[in-house]
């Protein structure tokens, strides 16, 4: 991977996936600057504690972070045991709070990596109400829409990771073309992390026996973190608009 001299963010550096591609961008030459509520546990070269469900906090932290961004990675997320309201905030407004103030420090060939999941497979299905939350222009707007078309506690980590990759989707091509900037999401399937058992509590054990018949096993954090990566360094420069399963086949499975 060419990433060597980059400057790169990633949110929930501190534990899990964004702890592991932390370390594998700083084994391949990268410089990284963490972004999380929780205090660091890796060596780094930059941390900010932020709390990504609130913009006030987000504007602050953006005014802690390099004046030049080669790359933006939103690891970050909560798992859908949490109150809906808070997993709106962090695993779609306030990322995409954060990326919009961040591509203004991003130059030409910089790249934009978001956190979704195989569990957002479904989005064709609700596709037109995930564009209409996409079309709102601010964090205050994008709540304001979540309250006028409520969402289930029971499938809202489903229903947001669906409408960030629509909004991937619809911003990479705006970003590409204007600024030469590249977006584009990941899927991961199961993986093998402290909020692991909080995806078994949000599915239930008759969802998770069916896929574990589906699937070798959960994923490693370092299993994602290379293909992650990828999709930083100028060996991916013609990728643009994807959505990467990282799931060891389990979307395949299902056809």
């Amino acid at each position: 991977m060419t990433i060597n001299g980059k400057t790169i963010v990633i949110t929930g550096a501190s534990s899990g996936i964004g702890a592991e591609v932390a370390r594998l961008a700083r084994f391949h030459g990268a410089r990284v600057v963490g972004v999380d509520r929780n205090e660091a546990t890796l060596s780094l070269d930059g941390f900010v504690n932020a709390d990504l469900s609130d913009p006030t906090a987000i504007d602050a932290a953006v005014t802690q972070l390099p004046d030049r961004i080669d790359a933006l990675i939103n690891a970050a997320g909560v798992p859908g045991t949490v109150d809906r309201d808070i997993v709106a905030r962090v695993n779609y407004l306030g990322l995409r709070h954060l990326t919009e103030l961040v591509v203004d420090r991003m130059p030409q060939g910089g790249s934009i990596v978001n956190f979704a999941s195989i569990l957002g497979a479904e989005w064709p299905r609700r596709v037109e109400a995930h564009r209409a939350l996409a079309a709102t222009a601010s964090f205050a707007e994008g709540l304001a829409w979540l309250e006028e078309n409520p969402i289930r506690q029971e499938t809202c980590y489903q229903y947001l990771k669906e409408a960030l990759i629509v909004w991937s989707h619809k911003r990479s091509f705006e970003l590409f073309t204007r600024h030469d900037i590249r977006m584009n999401s990941v899927a991961p399937g199961p993986v093998f992390t402290p909020i692991l058992g909080d995806f078994i509590s949000m599915l239930g054990q008759e969802r998770v026996e069916h896929d574990a018949t589906r699937m070798k096993r959960p994923a490693f954090a370092d299993e994602i973190a290379g293909p992650v990566l990828f999709l930083c360094s100028d060996a991916a420069r013609w990728v643009v608009g994807i959505n990467l399963p990282i799931d060891g086949g389990l979307a395949a499975a299902h056809i």
